[in-house]
């Protein structure tokens, strides 16, 4: 949560309620997990601010937090949330097509969520 100086950080959760960043968090190890967890907490206290190296827009709508090894992707929203989707050990310079294409899901569904409890 945002103490009101920082960003709402949270993670995506799927309908069946499993977290794939959380997953993905809990099995690095070592440098990778420590790494990690301050990227996340750069993010948290920068939002937006936070750019290159540390953080890149993959396209329009979605950004990557960039470790040595590890890449956690998310999405902003308003009133400075900030949604972590999920993460990948970097093998190569491009995503696969099929995180990419994980990682755009993941955005519509919570877009699609946020339309809805708006209009409610």
């Amino acid at each position: 949560m945002s103490d009101g100086s920082g960003w709402a950080v949270t993670e995506y959760r799927t309908p069946t309620g499993h977290s794939p960043v959380v997953a993905f968090v809990e099995g690095l190890k070592d440098r990778n997990e420590r790494e990690t967890l301050a990227l996340i907490s750069a993010l948290a206290a920068r939002g937006n601010t936070l750019g290159e190296p540390r953080s890149k827009m993959v396209e329009p709508g979605l950004f990557e937090l960039r470790g040595h090894q590890v890449r956690i992707f998310y999405i902003f929203l308003p009133g400075r949330r900030i949604v972590l989707l999920d993460g990948m050990i970097k093998k190569q310079d491009k995503i696969p097509a099929e995180v990419l294409e994980r990682m755009r899901r993941y955005r519509r569904e919570i877009e699609a969520a946020e339309g809805k409890n708006r209009r409610s």
